[in-house]
């Protein structure tokens, strides 16, 4: 009989194959899991280890992991700084309220974090969670409007196939057909939505792409506030990666029109489309930016909200004269300090030369899958590769077929893509696109 050891306090606890079984058969009935349903339920692997790029799966399969835990475990799992960081931290104190008391990890995290953000971000919001830096942007744009005397200026204007969240707020502002929130089409505010932009990296530009952005400019201004938007690439709206000109043009619509304008950097900050933040492919520094994910190299929850010094100055003019929100473990001492571990590692420079070695590999393995008839595109910039299939795929089937080629790979939609830790290997990345190609040619 196999047995596998897991950490239990301060030792390791050994579990049969059927308390294992016990386990999985409880999760399965009891513990809600991610766009999971309650009746038919998709299968959960049980993680014993995690060290580097692989995970270790309770039956015995060692698999890499590309999805490098939803695009945070940038630096891989059991790092020894962020190990190191989280351990001493904890010694410490692990919280304190962030009300009326502040502490160095905050402080040590938000200067690294102004020193690398595009030049104009001068206020760090330390939040909970990606979603919730959202919400946090948001209702900055509309007190920062509302504090001005204009509350006239109270919508939010975004991009189709825009992800941002599932909070209500975050919601809102996600694509409202394509998107996995139509259920809630009667409860959101009702924002302002124009077509996705078209032009694919590395074309060129069309002039048509942002005219109906400019048209709702033109026709909405009154009442805009913001327009947010993911820069260059569209995450969980579609994995669309898109020309940095319409970027740059949104830049000079929300600067022509007096909106402010939100960069939704949770995805793609900290190096992962092979610029440290993606609208650095611009050269445009927005009013306000979200970053999570990465920000603790995936150790824990954290995320910020940036703004700029007059976006912090106006919300606080008049009435109620402060910003009102203030999360229960704003600024929680743990998560900066490993969050500013993480910085330390991403401010010595290896990400570039990864993250390029990354897209290389990805272009000359994973460009093949486009020859396939299952395939109906391949998209790749930096750390990020996406293989869009013909068809939906059957999200039990990839997996397991993924888990017997020794690869972690979460599809969604139509889409199989990796964005796998900055610290992946050669032969690592190749048993990841070899795992996606054998599945898309099986088809």
């Amino acid at each position: 009989m196999r047995t596998f050891g897991v950490v239990n306090s301060d030792h390791f606890k050994t579990f049969t194959n059927e308390q294992l079984m016990n386990n999985i058969e409880f999760d399965k009935r009891h513990i809600w899991h991610p766009y999971t349903s309650a009746i038919n339920p998709l299968p959960c692997y049980e993680v014993i280890s995690a060290k580097g790029v692989k995970l270790e799966l309770a039956g015995g399969h060692s698999v890499v992991d590309g999805m490098a835990s939803w695009w945070s475990a940038i630096h891989g799992y059991n790092n020894p700084t962020l190990n190191h960081a989280a351990k001493t931290q904890i010694d410490r104190y692990s919280h304190v309220m962030f009300g009326g008391l502040t502490h160095e990890p905050a402080i040590h995290l938000c200067k690294t974090l102004l020193e690398m953000v595009p030049a104009g971000l001068e206020r760090v919001f330390l939040a909970d969670s990606g979603s919730v830096s959202v919400e946090v942007a948001i209702k900055m744009a509309l007190q920062y409007w509302a504090c001005q005397g204009r509350s006239d200026k109270h919508r939010i204007v975004s991009p189709r196939n825009g992800y941002h969240g599932d909070t209500f707020a975050a919601m809102s502002v996600c694509d409202p057909v394509n998107g996995m929130h139509s259920l809630f089409t009667n409860m959101l505010t009702k924002q302002l939505f124009a077509p996705a932009p078209q032009t694919r990296f590395g074309h060129t530009f069309s002039e048509d792409d942002i005219l109906p952005l400019e048209e709702l400019f033109s026709n909405h201004h009154h009442e805009i506030a913001a327009l947010i938007l993911e820069p260059v690439v569209q995450g969980a709206g579609g994995m669309r990666i898109y020309h940095p000109e319409y970027l740059k043009r949104a830049r000079q619509l929300c600067d022509k029109y007096d909106a402010l304008l939100i960069c939704d950097e949770i995805a793609t900050g900290f190096g992962r489309t092979g610029k440290l933040f993606a609208c650095e492919w611009a050269d445009i520094s927005p009013d306000i930016m979200c970053v999570g994910k990465a920000l603790t190299g995936g150790y824990m929850t954290l995320a910020a909200t940036l703004c700029s010094e007059d976006v912090a100055q106006g919300i606080c003019q008049g009435e109620p004269g402060v910003f009102m929100h203030g999360p229960t473990y704003m600024g929680n001492p743990l998560a900066c300090a490993v969050a500013g571990a993480s910085l330390s590692l991403i401010n010595e420079g290896h990400w570039q030369s990864q993250v390029q070695s990354i897209q290389q590999q990805l272009t000359r393995s994973l460009s093949r899958c486009a020859d396939l008839q299952s395939v109906e595109e391949v998209r790749i910039l930096g750390a990020i590769g996406v293989v869009e299939m013909k068809q939906p795929v059957n999200v039990a089937a990839a997996q397991k077929s993924f888990i017997q080629n020794g690869a972690w790979i979460r599809p969604f939609g139509k889409l199989i893509y990796i964005m796998p830790p900055y610290i992946i290997e050669a032969n690592e990345l190749q048993t990841l696109t070899d795992a996606i190609y054998t599945y898309a040619n099986s088809l």
